[in-house]
């Protein structure tokens, strides 16, 4: 059975704030990146390509941690805590809105046994 958590995070920043988000968020990878159960880290920004123009916010961290309980320890670190109170849940924030969304890799009713 898979344990793993994939989790996409995506932002809206505010108006000519896209770069101090995405070097806020930069700053995160380092700290996440010693995290033993963390898989993947990685924040990107929205680039234009002809093949791929669907919507989305413009800045997205696309994360895949070992397990739940590792990803929601990581959500309780006083510096993403802070980030989020800072960026977003501050009215002086640099960030709009955030969308932030985890998956599983597993089919319903998947009967992988249990090792």
């Amino acid at each position: 059975m898979s344990q793993k958590i994939y989790c996409v995070a995506s932002f809206k920043p505010k108006p000519g704030k896209e770069d101090a988000v995405f070097r806020a968020l930069q700053e995160l990878e380092p700290n996440g990146h010693r995290e033993d159960a963390c898989l993947r880290y990685t924040v990107t920004r929205k680039i234009d390509n002809p093949f791929a123009q669907g919507d989305s916010y413009p800045i997205v961290f696309h994360e895949v941690w070992a397990n739940r309980a590792a990803f929601e320890a990581h959500c309780q670190r006083k510096e993403v805590k802070q980030f989020f109170a800072d960026n977003l849940e501050s009215p002086d924030g640099d960030i709009e809105d955030a969308n932030v969304c985890v998956y599983t890799d597993e089919p319903n009713n998947f009967d992988a046994p249990d090792v």
